[in-house]
């Protein structure tokens, strides 16, 4: 399936506390290769996410529509930099930010960013014939707890529950 997919998920909660959440969850594929810049010490990959609606207007005529993300990784860890390539399918989730400018002709105009929590290489172009459409290569979260490798982990394989 070569169609490309842009989820958006903003999710509003409302608790006791009085605290929200604003999350936008994308998948499409990456406009061009990512640059990871150092600003006041911390490492932030850029990209960009394309998603490309196909659809069929009110005359039957079939149409498209682009919409670009911008998005900011701030991270340590960014060995996952050599893999977001031009083409490459990917989700990213995070919070979001609508910035509004002005064009050099005097138009109003709006791009859409992401600070991106967590990213995942889904698949895309150049991908090998073994490698099944969708599968999850790598994921990179913000998260606190780490996961363990297979090497780390101590119990006989015999005592598997299964």
């Amino acid at each position: 399936m070569n169609n490309l997919i842009l989820q958006l998920l903003i999710i509003f909660t409302y608790d006791l506390n009085l605290s929200t959440m604003i999350k936008l969850q994308v998948i499409g594929n990456l406009g061009k290769d990512c640059i990871v810049n150092t600003v006041n010490g911390k490492n932030v990959i850029n990209f960009t996410v394309a998603h490309t609606e196909k659809y069929r207007d009110s005359q039957g005529n079939n149409q498209e529509k682009t919409t670009w993300v911008d998005c900011a990784y701030w991270t340590d860890r960014t060995a996952i930099s050599p893999y977001l390539t031009k083409g490459k399918q990917v989700f990213v989730e995070g919070t979001p930010e609508v910035r509004s400018f002005t064009r050099n002709d005097g138009t109003a105009g709006a791009s859409l960013s992401l600070r991106v929590r967590e990213v995942q290489l889904l698949g895309g172009r150049g991908e090998s014939a073994g490698s099944p459409a969708g599968a999850t290569v790598e994921s990179y979260s913000q998260s606190k707890t780490p996961i363990p490798n297979a090497a780390d982990i101590s119990e006989p394989i015999d005592d598997l529950p299964f």
